[in-house]
């Protein structure tokens, strides 16, 4: 297949401009300029480009939202903070192909209208933020950056900057916050971001692999973005997938290719057990049970009817030798501890979960414990400044829904069943 976003990601010192452009690095420029930045806008919402962070939003439509002539600067912000458990697949492009990154950051900069964009990293992200720096300096050297963009009249300055580590950053109004110098807590919403979002004024916030999408449309037009994926879910997706599998990594494929030969044929299956539940779209999304995840396509459409969402596209492989309820423990204590804490539903109820949980995993289970993580779910989704809270109400439900009867077996043994079965082997053998 054409790959959109990694096709060189696998060239040797890619990161620098002399092997990124003997392979095509900012080519897509001639073009660009070459055009009015409302065309660009035009076949970005001709290409079907969805937001690839999660929200899966169009992108070009997101763009359109920004007013002209207001007399203020216009922002572009990209959002490399990469938090989301299971997924990794931003972090791939930025140590393979940085200058992808900034291409797309050049075309969607000049197609809002904006002169100065922003590179948000995770703080983890030191070696890819250097990696960054380094190319943007090449890039800059080159006069791909600065002032008089190849004399075509266009400025733009792009800044890199890092975060402290913290998970909520990745919401955009949150990450918004955190580059304003403040605390990085979510804004309500309206204005939104594109209206009135860094420094008050209107800004752009996309994630790393929908700004690497943008070089292609840019070069091939919107329809020839179309000719992959679905009517509805258009283009290639990156899926980090990671977990009980033989071949775990970073994959991009067309949307709407079907879970079943993409388990096969990219992953190599499980690693001999039985498969029990995929995350598909990393850990905030719910769960599905084998049966449920190989009937599916991978696009946003399939996921919807399936009962899930496509998310970041962090796919997380289970199999049998998995406890459900230790899994959700997991997953509630990383989002009790990264709450920011800012709304009462989410603060408390995250915490409230993770001591259900723990409790039902170690066997102290209460018979009322089922229906109160589900009474604690619907008090945290949808009540909130942010999704953040739905992050867990949505794993909670969907892991109780599929797998009921283990959370059942652990208050009527008073331990977890795995734990049992795990001894009874021991004292066989």
């Amino acid at each position: 297949m054409t790959f959109v976003l990694t096709k060189n990601c696998e060239v040797q010192n890619m990161p620098q401009l002399e092997v990124a452009r003997k392979h095509g690095a900012y080519a897509s420029l001639e073009k660009l300029f070459a055009r009015q930045p409302k065309d660009i806008i035009e076949e970005v919402k001709t290409s079907g480009l969805r937001g690839r962070g999660g929200a899966g939003f169009p992108t070009g439509m997101k763009w359109s939202f920004v007013p002209q002539n207001t007399g203020k600067p216009i922002y572009l912000v990209v959002n490399a903070d990469e938090s989301e458990p299971g997924t990794f697949k931003d972090r791939f492009l930025l140590e393979r192909d940085p200058h992808l990154l900034i291409e797309g950051i050049i075309a969607a900069s000049y197609a809002i209208g904006s002169h100065t964009a922003y590179v948000y990293f995770r703080g983890e992200f030191y070696r890819q933020w250097e990696l960054f720096e380094k190319a943007c300096a090449e890039a800059r050297a080159a006069g791909l950056i600065g002032k008089n963009i190849l004399g075509k009249g266009y400025d733009l300055e792009i800044y890199a900057h890092r975060g402290a580590g913290a998970y909520i950053c990745g919401e955009e109004t949150a990450l918004l916050s955190s580059l304003e110098g403040g605390r990085g807590y979510p804004r309500i919403k309206p204005p939104f971001p594109a209206i009135e979002g860094l420094f008050a004024c209107p800004t752009i916030v996309n994630n790393v692999e929908t700004i690497c999408a943008v070089p292609y449309i840019v070069r091939e037009g919107g329809a020839g973005y179309r000719k992959f994926g679905t009517e509805k879910s258009s283009g290639t997706k990156l899926f980090s997938v990671c977990g009980h599998v033989k071949k775990p990594g970073v994959y991009e494929v067309p949307l709407g290719t079907p879970f079943k030969s993409f388990f096969k044929d990219y992953c190599g299956g499980t690693n001999g057990r039985p498969l029990k539940a995929v995350i598909v779209g990393g850990s905030s999304v719910p769960v599905l049970t084998a049966e449920q995840v190989m009937t599916m396509t991978l696009d946003y459409e399939a996921a919807q009817i399936a009962g899930t969402l496509l998310g970041s596209g962090g796919m997380i492989i289970v199999d049998d030798s998995v406890c459900a309820v230790e899994a959700l423990a997991d997953l509630a204590r990383f989002y009790a501890h990264e709450s920011c804490g800012q709304c009462t539903p989410c603060r408390e109820g995250t915490g409230w979960s993770k001591k259900i949980l723990d409790r039902l995993e170690a066997g102290r289970g209460e018979d009322s414990d089922i229906s109160l993580l589900l009474q604690l779910a619907d008090n945290m989704g949808g009540k909130t400044i942010c999704t953040f809270a739905d992050a867990l109400a949505m794993p909670i439900r969907s892991w109780i829904k599929c797998f009921r009867t283990e959370f059942e077996d652990h208050l009527r043994l008073k331990t977890c069943p795995m734990k049992i079965g795990t001894l009874n082997s021991i004292r066989s053998s």
